[in-house]
């Protein structure tokens, strides 16, 4: 048993990877004293939570973008060179950042300028570290090596680091130009150990030309884009750290500061517990089955864990706030290796690493944004408020991805049932011990008593006469070994096959159903033909007709026609002839007072002879008629005749 315990540390025997690790350990201890203090020497030059908040997205975007160019190049180059070369770079930076400080001479743009450089560091040094672990231990021993680097990593960076970063402020009289100065010492031992390792050649492909490595993107964009579960999270992730990500990272140390009043070792002390927290997940997390409904564990202890972020708006003292970040940390610690553990399980070996940067790159691609917006946010509502905010809706988020169509689909299936998790010492031994591998003896046994069959028939081989060796326990036990290794690397083989028929299965079943779609279709398309044949041609005869009758119509149609465009010719003509008279009519001022004197004489004419009548009465209408008629004729009335005349004479022209 005790054996078992520490044979986490075989790796070590390695002197490759023990120099290795002895940098990566003494790195990281300075890497967690930096975090610690560049929030301090942020909210030290202004109380506004947008100091540190533009430094973190300085940070991390050129670490975003140089993120796939730094894999690229530790595949074509001297990894241990590149990670001397990044680590020569964030020691520069950081040295430099500690003597600002100290001169009193910092500023906040000198601080981002600088982070910039060291994010870019960082983009470089970490796909070459992961990418040159397997050239130092053997293969047998890569989870030891794993194990050993999830255990030490919370170790250093999130318990260790900021812990001792709040010491040093506090013992440089609350500066952290002397924390700088440190974590610059523990980059140059990385360095140190980095040249006295032996130089490792680089196994390039065949084909290593850009578009060889952009078909390569694309063959794994296409496997994940047929995995609702890998892109299902990737999403996930990528919504929720942009919520979440910059208000915990720059507000926590903002509050503890600004809002409790408290030193740079009481923020320490809150993250060092967080990494206790996480070291406390590794080691109960590798010690436990994987969960059968592996993707609820995950998500929801994730969904927890965003909304212990709202309980650092809430916390008032430090010891609440270290109760949330050791809460936080634990959680999603616990989930990381859950997702980690499915992962590797169920995404082919070939395609792995390339999943595992789409995973990486998605999933903090929006970060820069996350501290962008930290800052203008909390100064328009609060610190306090935008941290509840962030943990209440990123945790929304994650919970909702949940309930995505598909992504439990794999808990359905079983493929991860009975799995042990690979973060604890000796867990290669305990989960060959504790798996259920019932499947994969239904389709391993059948193939041995085939090859037994065929063996019993061909009769036994020839074997040459040769000295007898004693067989020793060693040798047994080593036989024993060779041959449980060969065992699981035939289950592994078996399991990639597994997930790819998988794979294959859902393309299949999708097909399917288009297919079954498409049936449906063309069978109500022929029914509907069907249906036409039946239908009664009365309606076209009746429309034949109606266009014979068309075609009779036209012929008149076009007389008429020309009649109305004679018409109206000859409406147009006397349109004309109307404008005419009237102009023709008009009278002219002068004419006009010739025709009204002449009307007034009239009536005083008319006016003469009512009196005259009136005076010499006619005894009978007869003698007044031939009164009348007599006296038109002797010109009585040459007056009025005139009168008629004129405006006759007028009216015709």
């Amino acid at each position: 048993m005790m054996l078992s315990r520490v044979r986490i540390l075989t790796p070590l025997r390695h002197r490759e990877f023990r120099l290795l690790w002895t940098g990566m350990t003494v790195s990281l201890l300075g890497d967690g004293i930096t975090t610690i203090a560049l929030a301090w020497q942020a909210y030290e030059i202004s109380n506004l939570p947008t100091a540190f908040s533009v430094i973190g997205f300085s940070m991390t975007l050129p670490q975003v973008v140089l993120l796939l160019i730094g894999g690229a190049v530790s595949d074509r180059f001297d990894r241990r060179k590149v990670m001397i070369a990044a680590d020569a770079i964030r020691m520069a930076a950081v040295a430099i950042l500690g003597l600002l400080s100290l001169s009193g001479q910092i500023r906040i743009w000198h601080m981002m300028v600088i982070a910039a450089f060291y994010g870019s560091g960082t983009a470089f040094f970490g796909p070459a570290f992961d990418a040159i672990v397997p050239d130092l231990v053997p293969e047998d021993e890569l989870t030891r090596a794993n194990a050993l680097d999830q255990f030490v990593r919370p170790a250093a960076f999130r318990m260790a680091g900021p812990a001792v970063g709040g010491w040093l402020i506090a013992a440089f009289g609350g500066r952290p130009g002397g924390a700088f100065i440190i974590d610059g010492l523990t980059f140059a031992v990385s360095v140190a150990c980095l040249i006295l390792m032996r130089p490792h050649r680089v196994e390039r492909d065949e084909d290593a030309s850009p578009s060889a490595m952009f078909d390569d993107i694309r063959e794994g964009f296409r496997y994940v884009r047929t995995q609702t579960w890998l892109w299902g999270t990737f999403l996930a992730a990528t919504l929720a750290y942009l919520v979440f990500w910059g208000p915990a990272d720059a507000l926590l140390p903002f509050v503890v500061k600004e809002e409790m009043g408290r030193s740079a070792s009481d923020l320490g002390f809150i993250l060092a517990l967080g990494g206790v927290g996480a070291m406390v997940a590794a080691v109960v997390m590798g010690n436990r089955e994987m969960p059968r409904r592996h993707m609820t564990f995950m998500y929801l202890v994730w969904t927890v864990s965003t909304l212990t972020i709202a309980g650092y708006g809430i916390a008032r003292l430090p010891w609440q706030a270290m109760i949330f970040c050791f809460a936080f940390n634990a959680l999603e610690s616990a989930g990381l290796i859950v997702w980690i553990t499915t992962k590797q399980r169920l995404v082919p070996g070939r395609l792995l690493g390339r999943v595992s940067s789409f995973d990486w790159f998605i999933s903090i691609g929006l970060v820069p944004l996350s501290y962008a917006f930290t800052g203008p946010v909390a100064e328009a509502i609060g610190a306090r408020t935008t941290l509840v905010a962030a943990g209440l809706i990123g945790a929304a988020i994650t919970l909702a991805f949940l309930f995505l169509p598909g992504m439990r689909n794999l808990e359905r299936s079983g493929l991860l049932a009975g799995i042990h998790l690979e973060l604890a010492p000796g867990a290669q031994e305990a989960e060959l011990a504790a798996a259920d591998l019932s499947v994969e003896r239904g389709v391993l046994e059948p193939a041995v008593e085939a090859w037994e069959q065929e063996a019993a028939v061909l009769g036994p081989e020839p074997q040459p006469e040769r000295a007898a060796v004693p067989v020793t326990e060693d040798a047994v036990i080593g036989q024993h070994v060779r041959t449980l290794a060969e065992l699981r690397a035939a289950i592994d083989r078996w399991r990639d096959s597994r997930v790819e028929l998988h794979a294959e299965l859902e393309v299949l079943e999708h097909e399917e159903a288009r297919l079954t779609h498409a049936d449906a279709i063309l069978e109500r398309a022929r029914g509907a033909e069907g249906e036409l044949r039946l239908l009664d041609t009365a309606p076209l005869r009746a429309a034949a007709e109606v266009l014979t009758a068309l075609g009779e119509v036209a012929p008149r149609s076009s007389e008429l026609a020309e009649h109305a465009r004679l018409v109206a010719g000859a409406a147009e003509e006397l349109a004309a002839d109307v404008r005419r008279h009237r102009e023709e009519a008009e009278l002219e001022p002068d004419r006009l007072e010739e025709v009204r004197a002449r009307l007034f004489a009239l009536r005083s004419l008319r006016r003469e002879y009512d009196e005259v009548r009136a005076e010499a009465p006619v005894t009978s209408f007869e003698d007044e008629r031939g009164s009348l008629e007599s006296g038109d004729e002797s010109g009585g009335d040459a007056p009025l005749e005139a009168t008629r005349g004129a405006e006759t004479g007028r009216e015709v022209g």
